[in-house]
């Protein structure tokens, strides 16, 4: 365990190159399975700047006179080619892709506001400037993400061939389910961690999860559907497995913060997604379901960033003691 704020710092560090070689190593398959050219076009873009990150983070560390961890790149690279293979085995591959891709930027951005905070309390400048640099490019690539929603839908649809446009939407919201159910398990274990305001704010969105599932299960019932039996197992197994990776490190408060709001990304994609899929199917009640939704997640992922410095602060004295 870190014991000075310095070592504290660079084990900051080595989790950003962590972070960067699992996006190299699906920055540089991304491409070829992005379907359309704009989000190809923008992945080949940002793999460049992905370079450079992980350059400047490596060039961070040698002149601390320290080194990436070679385990925690090896596990972060074998997770990035293991989510090209997920995206690759599923029939509408771009828009899980694109999903997946907003959500990993939600998880840098977090990160290195982070970092950030915790190099400005040791006093260390130069690191400070360096994680407001990425973290600003991190942003820039959300955003173009979130320009290709259109394209997105567009190729899921193109990809999964002749298909009923209401049963897709159907499918769409058990996917939303199951990820609402997932949020639902981790933020029951977050709420009751006693973060102070990083505690209230998970406690207050999983009112408001609780119910937002409940509102997508009452719409595939009026549909004639019901979640996905297996969808919702395997997201709350998931759920449980993150909160035990969580309580093994000693800076749970920040990774557990910055992963909290990588997830709400994850379900703003999913729910960009099924809007314009029940706007093409003419579902105008799904299409407004979808919508309220989105602004709760973007409110609550708002919330969230805000208090990411807070939670890096939680972390240096969490280690300290």
């Amino acid at each position: 365990m870190p014991e000075t704020m310095t070592d504290q710092l660079t084990s900051y560090l080595t989790d950003a190159h962590s972070i960067e070689e699992q996006a190299l190593a699906q920055l540089r398959t991304a491409p070829d399975i992005a379907g359309g050219e704009q989000l190809a076009s923008v992945f080949r873009e940002h793999l460049i700047e992905t370079e450079d990150h992980e350059r400047t983070i490596t060039w961070l560390l040698e002149g601390r006179n320290a080194s990436a961890s070679w385990f925690k790149d090896f596990v972060m690279k074998l997770g990035g080619k293991g989510f090209v293979l997920f995206a690759r085995a599923n029939p509408d591959t771009p828009g899980k892709l694109l999903s997946h891709a907003l959500s990993y930027e939600g998880l840098e951005e977090a990160s290195y506001i982070e970092l950030a905070t915790v190099a400005r309390e040791a006093g260390e400048t130069e690191v400070a400037e360096a994680a407001e640099r990425i973290r600003a490019q991190e942003v820039a690539m959300r955003e173009r993400l979130e320009d290709c929603f259109d394209e997105g839908v567009a190729e899921s649809l193109k990809a999964l061939g002749q298909v009923d446009l209401r049963e897709q939407v159907t499918k769409y919201l058990a996917d939303a389910h199951a990820i609402e159910e997932q949020a639902i398990q981790l933020l029951e274990g977050a709420a009751g961690r006693g973060d102070g305001s990083l505690s209230a704010a998970y406690a207050s969105h999983l009112a408001e999860t609780r119910a937002q599932a409940e509102a997508v299960e009452a719409r595939l019932d009026a549909l004639g559907r019901d979640p996905s039996t297996m969808k919702d197992a395997l997201m709350r197994m998931g759920a449980l497995n993150w909160g035990t990776f969580f309580e093994l490190h000693p800076d749970t408060p920040g990774k557990l913060a910055a992963f909290a709001y990588a997830f709400e990304w994850l379900e703003i994609g999913g729910y960009e997604q099924l809007k314009r899929v029940a706007t093409r199917a003419g579902d105008t009640q799904t299409v407004q379901l979808a919508e309220r939704i989105i602004a709760e997640e973007r409110a609550a992922a708002e919330k969230l960033r805000s208090l990411l410095p807070e939670a890096a602060k939680l972390s240096l004295a969490a280690q300290a003691s």
